[in-house]
């Protein structure tokens, strides 16, 4: 029987699909990542093998400058994963730089794609615009394809993503293809996996999505005060001046919020606000104070997890230390087998 050595297959071991996907360490998580991702990882994980990158290497390509903040910023978001159900017993978390085969595998990658190619990636201009880049670095301009490093190390199958970020992954889909083409089917072509339910939450100040540059968000950690002061400094309706004013509730941000975070038993005072809202019945002030009770009933479990990891940083160091040994055995693993097929292995066994 074949065990896979001989060729430099894979042999398959699990029936379980593999998932990869993760954050860029730049600073506290938010309400907008928890329905953006977060949520949708805590169900992915009962589903598939999931790796959780902590992408610390990409904070290099729009602030380099930075690194004095990495280590307490990735510290953080371990908190924030765990207080929101993301379990390390059933997904891998690791951090991206300690992995120095990813590394190899980009340099190997990046001869499978042209400047051009990736000079017409959508988001380009987009990070360069919000980072104010006005000419990439070479590590930007390449930062789709340290991505497909990193997705390919792992051999995953799926791949979560917003609508925005697909074209980043269509990129790791050209390079294995190029790559099996050249020297035989050895990388899995990884799908995306766009969840139907995947959205954006506006910013507290009404324009765009939720942004930590922006300064326009609600953190994970923020305090139930915190909480309050923000959402009573919401935008709103603008064409609306007094409570007894027709209001807009598509597309107002706190009705959005509502939606979002309300549980089912608060599911009939939301409809009766916005019906309120729509006639003039009731104003902005009794309708952000419930939005604020609403949100510091959401975020209570959350603290409190978080309360009781924050007393545990031996544990922290632990996952992150475990999670980054198994994904860099994936990763050499993976390494090995591109070399051998590239007859790059002169002294191997």
């Amino acid at each position: 029987m074949d065990d896979g050595k001989a060729t430099g297959k894979f042999k398959e071991t699990k029936i379980m699909k593999r998932i990869l996907t993760g954050d860029r360490p730049t600073g506290k998580l938010h309400l907008g990542h928890y329905i953006g991702s977060l949520r949708n990882r805590v169900r992915l994980q009962e589903k598939y093998e999931c790796f959780f990158i902590i992408a610390d290497l990409h904070t290099l390509t729009t602030k380099p400058e930075k690194t004095a903040d990495l280590k307490e910023n990735i510290y953080q978001m371990v908190l924030d994963y765990l207080s929101v159900g993301i379990d390390p017993q059933k997904a891998t978390i690791y951090i991206q730089s300690q992995i120095p085969e990813v590394a190899e595998l980009a340099i190997i990658f990046g001869n499978l794609v042209s400047t051009p190619r990736l000079e017409r990636v959508p988001t380009l201009k987009d990070v360069m615009k919000d980072a104010h880049i006005t000419i990439p670095s070479y590590g930007l301009l390449g930062y789709p394809v340290l991505q497909a490093a990193d997705i390919l190390m792992v051999r995953a199958n799926l791949v979560p993503v917003g609508k925005d970020q697909v074209s980043h992954i269509e990129v790791t889909r050209e390079i294995a293809r190029d790559f099996n083409r050249l020297y035989g089917e050895r990388l899995p072509v990884p799908e995306v996996l766009v969840p139907q339910d995947l959205g954006t939450l506006p910013g507290t100040d009404g324009s765009g999505k939720m942004s930590k540059s922006a300064g326009n968000v609600i953190n994970l950690t923020d305090s139930p005060e915190e909480v309050e002061k923000k959402v009573m400094s919401m935008y709103t309706d603008p064409n609306r001046i007094h409570a007894t004013d027709p209001g807009k509730v598509e597309g107002n941000p706190v009705f959005i919020y509502l939606n979002a975070f309300c549980t089912e038993g608060d599911k009939v005072q939301v409809t009766s606000y916005e019906n309120q809202y729509r006639q003039g019945q009731v104003g902005d002030i009794e309708v952000k104070k419930f939005l604020a009770k609403i949100l510091n009933n959401f975020l209570d479990p959350i603290r409190k997890r978080r309360a009781e990891f924050e007393k545990q940083p031996e544990l922290i160091e632990k996952i992150l230390k475990e999670g980054t040994e198994k994904a860099r055995k994936e990763a050499q693993e993976t390494l090995k087998a591109v070399k051998k097929a590239m007859e790059l292995d002169y002294f191997s066994d």
